[in-house]
């Protein structure tokens, strides 16, 4: 058996991984941008470079993601939410029940019985309050690295009551706060409970699982302040994968099964 190809082509970033025998012995992202398909293609072909491959090794490529049908190199395509159950219910060996996927622009819950199936799920995508993008604009606001929101939040006592978590909104309100001179730690812990919040307020109560474990899922997921807010919020552990941004690329993988 050889190798297969998973491609996520999300709204701010095209995440791939090279899969055999449905362990991920390569990934890599790139900034989405015009010409999706051409910056797919690079990374196939850096996989196959880097990994001392030839494209004949390369038995199938999946894609999903919003940018799916603009793969045609793609010999199948899958949606992103199943992708995102089926590799997250993989990943953790059947543990998971929900998933709380943030995306570039929407955010996800997801559901799952305790065959990986989904059993319900929910998705914000008509406002970018709470996703990768919402964090984006924050450290652009705050001079700060997105990288540093974690520990920066750790320095904090206590969050910041925000009034909104509306991408416009909360830019003007945390210009605000800069001017008043409001530390930046303090913003940012409360930037994380504003989110944390409002993922609960998706979650809702049915939603919360009964059995088994929640997942936070997807780039913003490897931010502790936020994971640390969402369990203050949720009163339960939150658990998250070691390179949560590529579970819907390899759950694409699952789907050529």
């Amino acid at each position: 058996m050889g190798y297969k190809i998973g491609l996520d082509l999300g709204s701010t970033a095209i995440k791939m991984v090279l899969v055999k025998n449905n362990e991920i012995a390569w990934s890599r992202k790139v900034p989405t941008a015009p010409g999706q398909e051409a910056l797919a293609l690079e990374l196939v072909k850096g996989a196959v470079s880097e990994c001392g491959l030839k494209e004949s090794d390369i038995d199938q490529i999946a894609a999903t993601g919003y940018g799916k049908k603009l793969m045609s190199a793609a010999g199948h395509t899958v949606d992103e939410i199943s992708a995102n159950a089926q590799g997250l219910h993989w990943l953790s060996e059947g543990r998971c029940r929900t998933i709380i996927n943030i995306g570039g622009q929407d955010l996800k819950v997801i559901n799952l019985n305790e065959n990986g199936r989904i059993a319900d799920f929910k998705m914000n995508d008509k406002c970018a309050a709470g996703t990768g993008r919402f964090f984006e604009q924050a450290a652009r606001i705050l001079d700060t690295p997105l990288e540093s929101f974690g520990e920066m939040s750790k320095l904090a006592d206590e969050p910041l009551e925000l009034n909104s978590t509306c991408v416009v909104f909360a830019e003007s309100e945390i210009v605000s706060l800069l001017a008043k001179g409001v530390p930046k730690e303090r913003i940012i812990k409360g930037l994380h409970h504003s989110v944390a919040r409002r993922i609960t307020h998706l979650l809702g109560n049915r939603n919360t699982p009964k059995s088994g474990d929640i997942y936070l899922d997807g780039g913003p997921s490897q931010n502790p302040g936020l994971l640390e807010a969402l369990e203050d919020e949720l009163l339960m552990e939150v658990k998250v994968l070691p390179n949560p941004q590529f579970t819907v690329a390899f759950g694409a993988t699952l789907s050529l099964n």
